[in-house]
């Protein structure tokens, strides 16, 4: 056998031994491309730490700031793309300028749903390792457990400071608040658009939901008033001051609404931008987190002028947050840091195709979105812009997974040391493709998941789609050459292909559960919800005995 073959053979001392050298552990596909590729990394390696070092030494010696915005339910081809506009019916200009300024990563694969989705980025690791892998609509006293190690923890340990406003969504327990999980500035919807753009009056009466109006239907042989919930009886908006969390939407007796919806959304914009203003006078470096809770919304009536030729309440708003993302771009040139800042605009997973028809949304390059594992529900658009970093109008062909944006995040903070190397952490760092350019990635597999499931696997240009259990992989297995077939719609014939990359993938796979064997999923931490939350209102407090079975919510 050649030299790189049995580097190949000798993988498994690298992903199953006992990580003498405290390095960072990550899954076994990692050290089979490593074994490859190691002398070119190597040799990569010197160039960005010299680029990093030069950095340094023109900014005070401080490492970057970090933007990043993560907005919902936006699959590829919906922001940041003009050629595209002819499909969509509306323009995002802001974007694509900022695009242009950047690197557009073009295979961005991200978590079917937003819950994992998060999870991933937040900690580097599939959701299934962590048990957070569904996207919770109500109360349930689950979250991500305070044992993850976050890139904010990651960040914030290594001098920078951190902040998160918008959109949250990983657990209504005191362990998984982001005030608990690294951010020194919070603030955060507990729950997320289920209550807050699905559950009211005026969304029923748009058609988009049915049955959460206990006044449009007589309820005559209701025994249990809390088996359908009151979006006003939930914790809304939470926000961090000096040490305590205080909701701040709705006070005793008051509705949730549509408008209410909308000052929210409003008032992390502003409050986004008020926390980039205050973060870039302090002399440490920043991490600010700014997750929209827009483009989803699903009601016209608080729409005062259309501005696209689609019309959908979703194509609106995502020209509104097109120039809402305007906004923070300009406020970082305004504050004279662009070149010292990273921005992130990405895209969390495909669009909400259940309200395709309505919402102005559709699958359009890719099939499928939110919730499969079809290549339409986890690639989404991401660009990035690090003026005098990274080439402008630059893009990138190279798989990265948003769990790479952990480690990459940590690499160019200086911070890799606090990355955790206990457990398995499947973001690779990905600054290669940052300061190098496209083809200097460390990454070609991805395994896509649907909560606990496995479903497909990608290497390269190639996908499978796991055969059903108990069937012959060989005959069942659907086999895709994704650049043939981007739409995963005309598998490959699986006897022409089956014999090879059915074995192929079948020991990716293997490799795969076997390292899953060794360090085992854990699962979310359960507990009481809403605890640490000053002044709960009454009507909180009753949902909070119903939800323990200790009294009635009338």
């Amino acid at each position: 056998m050649n030299k790189i073959l049995t580097l190949i053979v000798l993988f498994c001392f690298n992903a199953f031994l006992v990580n003498a050298q405290d390095q960072i552990i990550h899954d076994a596909e990692y050290y089979i491309i490593e074994a490859q590729n190691g002398e070119k990394w190597a040799s990569d390696d010197k160039k960005i730490d010299a680029k990093l070092k030069e950095f340094r030494k023109k900014n005070g010696n401080k490492a970057p700031n970090i933007v990043y915005i993560l907005l919902d339910d936006l699959g590829f081809g919906e922001i940041g793309m003009p050629d595209l506009a002819v499909t969509r019916g509306y323009k995002t200009p802001n974007i694509s300028s900022f695009a242009d300024e950047g690197m557009s990563f073009q295979r961005m694969y991200t978590e079917p749903s937003c819950t994992p989705t998060r999870v991933s980025m937040m900690t580097g690791r599939l959701p299934t390792r962590t048990g957070m892998v569904e996207a919770k609509a109500t109360i349930c006293g689950e979250g991500l457990p305070g044992s993850e190690v976050t890139i904010a923890e990651v960040l914030r340990d290594a001098g920078y400071n951190t902040a998160h406003i918008g959109k949250w969504h990983m657990g209504d327990v005191e362990q998984s608040y982001a005030n608990k999980q690294g951010f020194m500035h919070a603030e955060f919807p507990i729950h997320q658009q289920a209550q807050l753009a699905l559950f009211s009056k005026q969304a029923e009466n748009a058609g988009i939901i049915q049955s959460v109006e206990k006044s449009y239907q007589a309820q005559t042989f209701t025994l249990d008033n809390t088996f359908v919930p009151d979006p006003s009886d939930m914790v809304t908006g939470l926000e961090l001051r000096d040490g305590k969390l205080y909701e701040v939407d709705l006070k005793a007796g008051e509705k949730w609404t549509q408008q209410k919806y909308v000052e929210m959304n409003q008032r992390y914009q502003d409050h986004a931008i008020e926390q980039l203003q205050e973060l870039s006078k302090k002399d440490e470096p920043f991490y600010l987190n700014y997750w929209p809770l827009f483009p989803l919304s699903f009601t016209l009536a608080d729409i005062d002028e259309f501005r696209t030729l689609n019309g959908g309440p979703i194509a609106e708003r995502i020209v509104l947050m097109d120039e809402w993302v305007g906004e923070i771009i300009d406020e970082v040139d305004r504050l004279g840091i662009a070149e010292n800042t990273l921005i992130v605009i990405m895209g969390d997973n495909g669009p909400f195709m259940q309200y395709a028809n309505s919402s102005g949304q559709s699958d359009r390059i890719y099939r499928g979105g939110k919730g499969e594992h079809l290549e339409g529900g986890v690639r989404a658009n991401a660009f990035v812009r690090w003026k005098g970093m990274i080439e402008p109008g630059s893009s990138a062909l190279d798989i990265t997974h948003i769990s790479d944006l952990y480690t990459t995040f940590a690499r160019l903070a200086g911070a890799t040391e606090h990355i955790p190397t206990d457990r398995i952490v499947d973001g690779i760092d990905q600054s290669g493709v940052l300061l190098l350019g496209e083809t200097n990635g460390r990454r070609d597999y991805i395994f896509i998941y649907e909560e606990h499931n496995l479903r497909s696997v990608v290497k390269n240009k190639y996908k499978m789609h796991l055969p059903p259990p108990g069937t012959n992989a060989i005959l069942t297995a659907e086999f895709y050459d994704l650049y043939r077939d981007p739409r995963e719609s005309r598998p490959q014939n699986s006897i022409l292909m089956g014999p090879w990359a059915g074995g192929q993938f079948a020991v990716m796979i293997q490799r795969h559960m076997i390292n899953k064997k060794k360090y085992p999923d854990t699962p979310p931490i359960h507990d009481k919800p809403y605890e640490g939350i000053e002044s709960l209102r009454p009507e909180t407090q009753k949902l909070l005995e119903a939800f323990y079975g200790e009294g009635s919510h009338e």
